[in-house]
């Protein structure tokens, strides 16, 4: 299971035989106690009914750290219907959005219910395992669909593999992720704030094919399954951009690189840098791969 990432829900030592869970509602109990942790949603609701006319029950309800409203179905193991009945909640969520805002606001307060990102709501499957017609079937929706494997490793970890991550056809175009990094220093070179960005952008996004940008009021997201980086629109002569990574396992540089956390800012991530020229990229780019890949 390439790119899986292991959660210690109890503590003490890892058993390396993976396995599904006894029941569907075991999976949804332990990511409804982690959802933050596991998959940068803050949880909303469990079990929601969505009325007697359309007579159904949402899993679970979130919000993602962008503020997009999110829809999470989950499955024991391998179970073609997964996708169509997620798609079957977020269209009835989408027509009720008075609905999710009275749960925000109610959950979260009246600022996070204003602010709620609805151009791109998200759907996460959770599952045993997915087809390649599952596969398939995302990439030709238009809503963002993220699909997530999961596996039990004894009683006290649990594994997530995101299996595939679509941006939808509503999702920014992903113009730029297969120029490499030198192109997008060269283009930076001598260039205003605004073609710096533009730079920082295609690098951001060519780190790998499971990214999505997401556009908020105040910054850029790129995302995997969580923000990996969050690039704030250029001020005068800088760009920020804030990252995933531990500021505490990188190397802090004065005027370069400095540690945020418990300070307010746009965007995700404890970790900020400032980039001012092709050289500030350039030496970013380490410090860009370190936080994809915790994402």
């Amino acid at each position: 299971m390439s790119g899986l990432k292991l959660f210690n829900t109890k503590g003490g030592v890892t058993e390396v035989v993976p396995r599904l869970a006894e029941a569907e509602a075991d999976v949804q109990d332990l990511v409804e106690a982690h959802m933050e942790k596991m998959l940068g949603v803050r949880f909303l609701a469990s079990e929601y009914s969505t009325g007697s006319v359309h007579g159904g029950r949402i899993d679970s309800l979130g919000i993602d750290e962008n503020g997009a409203p999110v829809i999470i179905e989950y499955k024991r193991g391998t179970d073609a219907g997964i996708i169509n009945q997620g798609l079957f909640y977020l269209s009835w969520l989408i027509d009720h959005r008075d609905a999710f805002r009275h749960l925000v606001r109610d959950r979260l307060g009246v600022q996070a219910a204003s602010q709620v990102l609805w151009s791109a709501p998200r759907l996460i499957c959770v599952a045993g395992d997915f087809t390649r017609y599952d596969i398939h079937a995302v990439r030709e929706q238009r809503h963002a669909i993220d699909l997530v494997r999961y596996r039990f490793f004894g009683n006290e970890h649990v594994g997530l593999e995101t299996v595939a991550s679509f941006a939808g056809r509503t999702g920014l175009p992903r113009a730029g992720r297969r120029l490499g990094t030198a192109k997008a220093q060269r283009t930076a070179a001598g260039r205003s704030m605004a073609e710096l960005a533009a730079a920082v952008d295609e690098t951001l996004l060519g780190l790998g094919e499971d990214l999505t940008k997401v556009l908020n009021q105040t910054y850029t997201a790129y995302r995997r399954m969580q923000n990996y980086a969050c690039l704030v629109p250029p001020k005068k002569a800088k760009l920020l951009v804030y990252l995933k990574a531990d500021p505490m396992k990188v190397d802090l540089v004065p005027g370069f690189a400095r540690d945020v956390t418990g300070l307010g800012h746009h965007g995700t991530g404890d970790l900020e840098l400032t980039l001012q020229s092709e050289r500030d990229l350039e030496r970013a780019v380490e410090y860009f791969r370190q936080s994809y890949a915790v994402a």
